[in-house]
C-alpha cells in the first residue's frame, strides 16, 4: 500500500524562497553552555557580524560579497563576543552569529553593512548564506528583546550556545521563539485574491497575511485573516510552502484557500486595495507587463512562489 501524502511531492516548494537554503548542521543534541566559547577558540570559526538589522559584507571585486569573517578580521568591527551564538557547523567549521558595536556608517572601503531585505532582493548572497543570515538574525533579535526574565524581571544569562536564556534568580529557562504567520492566496475558479498594503512599493499587490493566534490552527488562521481583511469566506485550505522570515523571527506559512464567496469587504485599516485578478492578468504581472502597472513581490518572497505556482497549475 502506498502512503498517499507523498504521491504528488515533486519538489519542495519551500526551497524556492529566500532564507530557506540553510545547510548548517545545528548539532542541537550536543550543545553545551560553553559551546560558543569553544567554537570561538577554533581557528576555523566563521563569524557573521550583525548590527541594527544589517549584516556586514566584504566586497570581493565586482558583485561578489562574502558574509564570513575570521575571528582575527572580526576584531576590527567591535564584536560582542560574549553574546555570540553558535549556529552550528558547516563541515568541520563552526559558524557563529555575533552582534557588532561598530559604526555602520564609517566602515572601511571593502566592507558594507546592508539590511537583510536588500541582501535578498538584490541577490547578494548564495542560498545557504541567506539561510545562515535568517538563523543568526532571528536568534540575535530574540536575545536582544529577552534580556530580562518575564517571570521575575531579573537579568537573564545566555546558555546552551545561545539557544537558551537562564534566570539565576528564579531558575526559569527561556527559549528562542518563532512567530508563525499565515500568508495565503485565496482562489476562486480562474481568479485569485490579491491586496495592497499602504507601505508596499508602487503598483505592488500580494497575498493576504496575518499572525497565527494562540490556540488557533493554521487553517483557522487562514480563514479568519482572509475574512477579516477582505470579507471573503474560505473553505478548504491547503499548505504549500514555508519561509523563515528574520523580521524579526517569524515563519511564513504559505497556503492556498478555496474561496466560497466573491463579494469583497475590505478592511481599510489594513489595505488600500483588494480585488480579484484573473490568471491571465497575473501572468502579465509576473512578467512585469500588466497594462495598469500592477506587479507582484520579487522572486524569493513566498508570496511570489504562491502566486507563480498557482499560475502554472493545470
Amino acid at each position: 500500500m502506498t502512503f498517499p501524502y507523498f504521491d504528488t511531492a515533486r519538489d519542495e516548494a519551500s526551497q524556492g524562497v529566500a532564507f530557506s537554503g540553510n545547510r548548517i548542521d545545528r548539532q542541537a543534541e550536543t550543545r553545551t553552555d560553553d559551546a560558543s566559547e569553544r567554537a570561538l577558540a577554533s581557528p576555523d570559526a566563521r563569524l557573521l557580524l550583525f548590527s541594527q538589522g544589517r549584516l556586514f559584507l566584504r566586497v570581493e571585486g565586482g558583485e561578489a560579497f562574502n558574509p564570513y569573517f575570521t575571528l582575527h578580521d572580526a576584531r576590527d568591527f567591535a564584536p560582542s563576543l560574549g553574546q555570540a551564538v553558535l549556529l552550528g557547523h558547516e563541515g568541520e567549521k563552526p559558524v557563529l552569529a555575533v552582534p557588532s558595536a561598530a559604526d555602520i556608517e564609517t566602515l572601511p572601503g571593502p566592507f558594507k553593512a546592508i539590511d537583510y531585505r536588500s541582501i535578498y532582493t538584490q541577490g547578494l548572497l548564495q542560498p545557504s548564506e541567506l539561510g545562515a543570515l535568517a538563523q543568526g538574525a532571528a536568534l540575535l533579535a530574540w536575545h536582544d528583546s529577552h534580556r530580562f526574565c518575564g517571570r521575575c524581571g531579573h537579568e537573564t544569562e545566555m546558555r546552551d550556545g545561545g539557544y537558551k536564556r537562564h534566570c539565576p534568580a528564579c531558575e526559569r529557562d527561556h527559549f528562542p521563539r518563532t512567530d508563525p504567520v499565515v500568508i495565503m492566496l485565496a482562489v476562486r475558479g480562474d481568479q485569485c485574491l490579491l491586496g495592497r498594503s499602504p507601505h508596499f512599493a508602487p503598483g505592488m499587490v500580494s497575498c493576504l497575511a496575518g499572525f497565527v493566534e494562540p490556540g488557533e490552527t493554521i487553517e483557522a488562521a487562514v480563514r479568519r485573516e482572509t475574512h477579516e481583511e477582505a470579507g471573503i469566506a474560505v473553505g478548504a485550505v491547503a499548505y504549500h510552502a514555508s519561509q523563515p522570515w528574520p523580521f524579526p523571527y517569524s515563519l511564513m506559512i504559505g497556503c492556498y484557500g478555496k474561496a466560497e464567496s466573491a463579494a469583497i469587504t475590505m478592511d481599510e485599516n489594513e489595505l488600500e486595495e483588494c480585488r480579484w485578478f484573473s490568471r491571465d492578468e497575473v501572468r502579465l504581472m509576473l512578467d512585469d507587463r500588466h497594462p495598469d502597472g500592477y506587479r507582484v513581490p520579487p522572486t524569493g518572497a513566498i508570496a511570489n512562489r504562491l502566486i507563480g505556482d498557482w499560475v502554472l497549475a493545470p
